[in-house]
């Protein structure tokens, strides 16, 4: 977060029934000479409220989420509080803090809050909270960064908030000339996403880390593009366990439009656990800009970073599976082989996802199937200002935008962990889809 985004001093999150009382305090704020982000004073008739409030949090140095009597109901579904906990996960190491504040009638932090009860809170004790002079100037003081008012959150925070639930799977690993030499039986957390009509997306917990990204000059397959290797760290984030089904698809296509139509059955392989295809760049954000709407997270598509660090869940082999890859374990054009693997079958379309096993991290379908759109602008390669932040990469301002994974009707070689595709980003082909991401997960390895 560059100091030339930063133009109020703190993002003040409330229920609406509050807002008096944090009306008062902002006006208290201004008299100090801070710059506080109020919504009654920054949404208008006609704005997306969803996109001007993370506008508003992205353009913060602090964030404040104010508890009183009249938020408890509506704790877990405020748009406000959720965005700016998201974002603190997000940019805590950037400088980004958030402060917990109790309003007047509550005297200790609420039972349901107890995931939060080692964040220290800056309590309002008298019911005139212009009087409350020592509320007030613990508030300033660390907005102004002055006194550390908040800890590190729990990691049970995170779990609380989306509802975590384990899942258990199988991955394979296979020799160079693609045989089966260990299978392993492991578990990863998710949460259900709602969707509607019995509809849910699957999103599973990534553990943030650090990974090597790019390909090495002598794997088969390289190109300048994937060079020159680099550590990138990746936070935790969640990601969608497939690419996103016809089913789910229609779904979100029904709900209200942000910017622009949807099409409800895009696909020319038609079938409800199918990855949707026929999408471009540009219907992947309208879908995320509905899904966050209606879910009060934030969904995105993944970084070309996070893509490739959940693609490899911790190896660095061309595959994630090993050296090679079998027509067993992905969907692409089994007419060709990669290293010393063998033919095997062209299935000639896509299939349902999840039938393939999963990688370490228990993500399907990363390899084949569907190529996936990423957040990212193109850039030839990676020697120039490449982040090392798992961040997203838009510097060009260019209209081509990053695809990962391959697809059932390439050469395995483009399925590598490592292999990067562009596409401009308003094509619709049968062989693109996407998955989703959104920010924040359990734990760190």
């Amino acid at each position: 977060m560059s100091d030339n985004q930063l133009q109020f001093d703190v993002f003040l999150a409330h229920n609406s029934k509050d807002k008096p009382e944090v009306i008062k305090i902002a006006n208290k704020l201004r008299e100090s000479g801070l710059n506080p982000w109020l919504d009654k004073e920054q949404i208008f008739g006609g704005d997306n409220i969803h996109e001007v409030v993370f506008q508003g949090i992205s353009q913060s140095k602090v964030g404040a989420f104010f508890i009183g009597q009249n938020s408890l109901g509506s704790f877990q579904k405020n748009l406000e509080l959720g965005a700016i906990i998201q974002f603190f996960l997000e940019k805590k190491e950037k400088g980004f803090r958030v402060i917990p504040v109790l309003l007047p009638g509550i005297s200790d932090i609420p039972n349901e809050l107890f995931h939060l009860k080692q964040w220290a809170w800056i309590k309002f004790t008298n019911s005139n909270i212009e009087e409350d002079e020592e509320a007030l100037q613990d508030l300033i003081r660390g907005i102004r960064g002055r006194e550390k008012v908040i800890l590190t959150p729990p990691l049970v925070t995170t779990t609380k908030l989306y509802n975590l639930r384990s899942f258990q799977f199988e991955t394979f690993q296979i020799n160079k000339s693609g045989k089966e030499i260990n299978r392993i039986t492991k578990n990863a957390d998710y949460f259900d996403q709602n969707l509607g009509n019995g509809v849910n997306l699957e999103m599973v917990a990534i553990p943030g880390g650090t990974f090597i990204m790019g390909s090495p000059e002598n794997e088969e397959g390289y190109d300048s593009s994937q060079s020159p290797q680099h550590q990138v760290t990746v936070p935790p984030f969640f990601m969608g366990k497939y690419p996103v089904t016809q089913k789910q698809w229609q779904a979100v296509a029904a709900l209200e439009k942000v910017k622009i139509d949807l099409e409800s059955d895009p696909s020319k392989f038609k079938g409800d656990n199918q990855p949707v295809e026929r999408v471009s760049w540009n219907h992947a954000q309208e879908f995320c800009a509905r899904l966050s709407r209606m879910a009060n997270k934030t969904y995105r598509l993944p970084s070309e970073a996070e893509w490739e660090y959940a693609c490899r869940a911790g190896t660095t082999t061309p595959f994630y599976c090993g050296e090679t890859i079998s027509t067993d374990l992905a969907n692409y054009n089994g007419n060709y082989t990669y290293g010393q693997g063998q033919e095997g079958e062209y299935r000639e379309k896509t299939t349902e996802v999840g039938i393939f096993p999963a990688n370490s991290f228990g993500l399907y379908d990363m390899c084949g199937n569907v190529w996936e759109w990423c957040e990212d602008e193109w850039h030839e390669n990676y020697s120039i200002n490449a982040p090392t932040d798992g961040s997203v990469w838009t510097s060009l301002s260019v209209d081509n935008k990053l695809l990962r994974g391959g697809s059932w009707n390439l050469y395995p070689a483009y399925c590598r962990s490592a292999y990067r595709l562009n596409d401009l980003l308003d094509d619709y082909l049968n062989y693109i889809g996407f998955r989703v991401v959104c920010s924040g997960a359990a734990r760190t390895y």
